[in-house]
């Protein structure tokens, strides 16, 4: 198999226009009048921000035709190819917040029952987009240095534009090492300078690629645009610190030196330095949480979400993202027109375990759940009335007019929003951080419920915020609020309770949920790029 390093960079440049710039938008499946070369694509900004408007793209198609047909990458069904499918699927269907029906289709099984092993199918997808999307980094950083900027005759003008696009490369190459630093630990390294196509990439450990990501997105900061001043899904940066905050909020585990350990330094300072630049920078709250999951939430909720991937149902096609997460959801007796769609494709549900975090006694809003014909207990995967459908995501706006397409939809995914930063600053306070205040903390966590309240009744005090059920309290109200944003796996490992100590239905290949080994807390590099690459170690347990 190829090394994922050695990807062309050609692919991202026959692609001429892509959704996340309002100045970048064009069909996705227009083909270019001309093959174009580097040198001929460099010279010209306008085609550079449209080579970048493909690296932020790349998380939300998969491939260079739309909606299917030139997949980027190989071995899976290009709709199943998409990286935030692939990441949504790690880190949702492995949790106790979604199962599949799909028990017929290449992968669904194990990842349901968390009895993957190196060979999967989807273990392997997310690894290969992970580092597709780093290839593509590397090689625009390399192209805009600026050497090559003088090289290329750009004007000083522009190369101050193109700094800013080089920053934003190197913050979405530091997300996808932090993906892969949080779902596969020590793994293949390469950046701009080296060698492509001749060279196996050497293998950093986890220690080491941590070190890495945060000092990037330190040298890259200064760089990006101050926050919530760029175009809406470019990062800024707030981005940058919310992926500071979150390296630094699982430091515990990252740092650990044990599999599955939470013994790791605890950076909890950190977390509250930058959770405070991301609160202080302007962002405020939604008044409707419902609103940050409608195909208009890129402006009745933006001054919430602090990066999202975006989609269009008329420029972005993809059978990935948005189009997965909000078809799969619904069957039985929901209504597609309640989610702008033209069928369901019943797939996705919760457990109890999520539910049962809603109290009937409590009235919040943000227990989103459909429960006619379906059932609380899963006795069957495959039976999708079995566990009660997730309402979140519709292809509808906050006035309940459809998307611009039944089959594709505009809603875009919050990758990062607010609330989460919120959340982050309380844990970090009850973790015993410095420079913060329990009475900050509080007022954090009760916005948040008088929200999803719409009054001071599920309020809290700061006795709630001590000793163990403190911590159980946070975790649980992350559970509520973040349920399906593509978080639980790697809070529950943080909380020490994705292995051991607490089940769900079907973990372990068990109905009623069984322990695990605490390897399962990361994911095994695939046998393909262990055979060819022989710098690359499998991780314990595999």
């Amino acid at each position: 198999m190829k090394n994922k390093f050695s990807r062309s960079v050609a692919l991202a440049l026959v692609v001429l226009g892509l959704a996340p710039f309002s100045s970048c938008i064009n069909e996705l499946n227009q083909e270019p009048s001309y093959e174009p070369t580097v040198e001929s694509v460099y010279r010209d900004p306008a085609r550079v921000k449209e080579v970048l408007a493909r690296l932020y793209a790349t998380m939300a198609v998969s491939g260079q035709q739309g909606p299917a047909g030139q997949p980027d990458i190989a071995g899976i069904d290009e709709g199943f190819s998409n990286y935030l499918r692939q990441y949504w699927m790690a880190q949702e269907l492995t949790t106790d917040e979604a199962i599949l029906a799909w028990e017929g289709d290449p992968g669904v099984p194990e990842y349901n029952r968390l009895t993957w092993s190196p060979s999967h199918s989807f273990v392997r997808a997310m690894y290969d987009r992970i580092f597709y999307q780093i290839s593509l980094c590397n090689e625009f950083i390399r192209q805009t240095s600026d050497a090559k900027l003088s090289e290329y005759g750009i004007s000083a003008a522009e190369q101050t534009n193109f700094k800013q696009y080089r920053a934003e490369a190197r913050f979405l190459r530091a997300m996808s090492y932090y993906h892969a630093l949080d779902m596969f630990g020590n793994v293949p390294f390469a950046d701009e300078t080296s060698t492509v196509g001749t060279e196996k990439p050497r293998r950093i450990e986890r220690a080491e690629l941590f070190a890495y990501v945060e000092s990037e997105l330190k040298a890259t900061v200064a760089d990006l645009a101050p926050a919530r001043t760029n175009e809406f899904g470019r990062a800024d940066q707030a981005a940058a610190w919310m992926v500071l905050a979150k390296l630094y909020q699982n430091a515990p585990v990252y740092l650990s030196t044990t599999p599955g350990g939470t013994t790791g330094t605890n950076r909890s300072a950190e977390v509250i330095t930058y959770t405070n630049k991301i609160i202080e920078s302007g962002y405020q709250l939604s008044g409707s949480y419902a609103n940050l999951f409608r195909t208009d939430n890129s402006s009745i909720a933006r001054s919430e979400i602090i990066l999202p991937v975006r989609f269009d149902g008329v420029r972005t096609k993809t059978y990935g993202g948005m189009t997965f997460i909000i078809h799969a959801s619904v069957g039985g007796k929901m209504s597609v027109t309640d989610f702008g769609i033209d069928n369901g494709w019943g797939g996705t549900r919760t457990k109890k375990n999520l539910v049962n975090l809603f109290p009937e006694s409590q009235a919040d809003k943000r227990a989103m759940f459909f429960s006619d014909g379906q059932s609380l207990e899963i006795n069957k995967v495959a039976t999708f009335t079995d566990g009660y459908a997730v309402t979140k995501f519709k292809n509808v706006s906050s006035q309940g007019v459809a998307g611009n397409d039944k089959v594709f939809p505009d809603t875009d995914f919050p990758l990062f929003r607010l609330a989460d930063a919120y959340l982050m600053y309380v844990e970090a306070v009850v973790r015993g951080g410095s420079g913060g205040t329990t009475a900050q903390a509080v007022t954090y966590f009760n916005a948040l419920r008088q929200r999803a309240y719409g009054n001071d009744s599920g309020n809290i005090t700061a006795a709630d915020l001590t000793g163990q059920g403190g911590l159980d309290l946070v975790l649980n109200e992350r559970g509520r609020e973040l349920y399906w944003e593509g978080h639980r796996r790697t809070d529950l490992i943080r909380f020490g309770k994705y292995a051991r100590g607490y089940n769900w239905p079907f973990k372990g290949g068990v109905q009623a949920g069984t322990d695990v080994e605490l390897t399962r807390t990361l994911f095994p590099l695939p046998t393909s790029d262990l055979t060819a690459n022989p710098n690359l170690k499998q991780n314990p347990g595999y």
